[in-house]
């Protein structure tokens, strides 16, 4: 199996740890008036938004983990869920131009996931499983 890239460990533990960053900070923040203010301007019911959150904070902790172990289904799941969720924001948020540096920084890992060091580490790690 070939080695995994650094820019491959470095998005997977990215992911892993600010996920877990979100998770103490949602929580904290989730009795803020203010953040409770801001929420309640989008079209999506508060409950729906946290419920959102907290399966994006599972998806993102998992796709970290399973990119780590070079499965390619983890990127393709962060891809896919990460388009998701950018086309929702676009049509719900209240504050649009704040997904821009988020879309931004989505386009620099999506590329750095799909370099060729990174196609042969996840398609190695294929057929390795088999």
């Amino acid at each position: 199996m070939n080695k995994r890239p650094t820019s491959v460990t470095i998005i997977s533990w990215f992911l892993i740890v600010t996920s877990l960053i979100t998770v103490i900070t949602s929580v904290v923040n989730i009795s803020n008036p203010d953040v409770k203010a801001i929420m309640q301007l989008s079209v999506i019911p508060l409950e729906v938004q946290y419920l959102i959150m907290a399966i994006g904070l599972i998806i993102s902790i998992s796709c970290g983990l399973l990119m780590l172990a070079g499965k390619s289904f983890g990127r393709k799941l962060y891809v896919g869920w990460t388009i998701l969720s950018i086309a929702i924001s676009l049509f719900t948020s209240p504050l649009k131009t704040l997904l821009i540096p988020g879309i931004i920084f989505f386009i620099v890992i999506a590329f750095f996931l799909y370099r060729p060091k990174a196609n042969q580490y996840f398609s190695d790690s294929k057929a390795v499983t088999k």
